[in-house]
């Protein structure tokens, strides 16, 4: 079970070491979405959206869809992402793309309501020798369910894990 990871491209790198990337990617993970659409969920300019967007398509991780036509007609390109960040492994990896994976998940959180906001913290006691054991069967979870069928009526949800030492 599981996907095979494998380390970024250097482009790769450089196109997820941005909060605002991160998030396009998470929008349309299971919708398509045009720029505008996009730019209007995100709360930015337009313009600037289509520069992350063009830079994700060229790395891989966004891919057009079939044009369409908008509500006056002119003609639309929905986006929607490949799964490519999945496949990356993040461990140990760029601190920009650290930085930027805290910097979607605090703007994702500012935006909900009271109450949205579901949230755990412990500190897990782990031995050297059983360390492997807890990241894999994290890990292992969070493969299952990416790896079920999407359900186009479940609600969506983001989920953030952060693991460091308690000091």
């Amino acid at each position: 079970m599981g996907t095979r990871r494998r380390r970024a491209t250097e482009a790769e790198a450089n196109a997820l070491a941005s909060g605002i990337r991160l998030r396009i990617i998470r929008l349309t993970y299971s919708e398509a979405l045009t720029n505008k659409e996009l730019a209007q969920r995100l709360g930015r300019d337009p313009a600037t959206t289509l520069h992350h967007v063009r830079k994700l398509v060229q790395t891989g991780f966004l891919e057009p869809q079939p044009r369409r036509r908008g509500n006056r007609g002119a003609q639309e390109i929905p986006y929607r992402s490949t799964g490519l960040s999945w496949a990356l492994d993040s461990a140990g990896g760029d601190t920009r793309l650290r930085e930027a994976m805290l910097e979607a998940y605090l703007a994702e959180v500012a935006e909900l309501g009271p109450g949205e906001l579901q949230q755990w913290r412990f500190v897990a006691q782990v031995p050297a020798d059983q360390r492997q054991e807890f990241e894999n069967r994290l890990q292992e979870l969070l493969e299952d369910f990416k790896s079920r069928p999407v359900d186009p009526d479940a609600e969506r949800m983001a989920v953030y894990i952060g693991m460091y030492p308690s000091r």
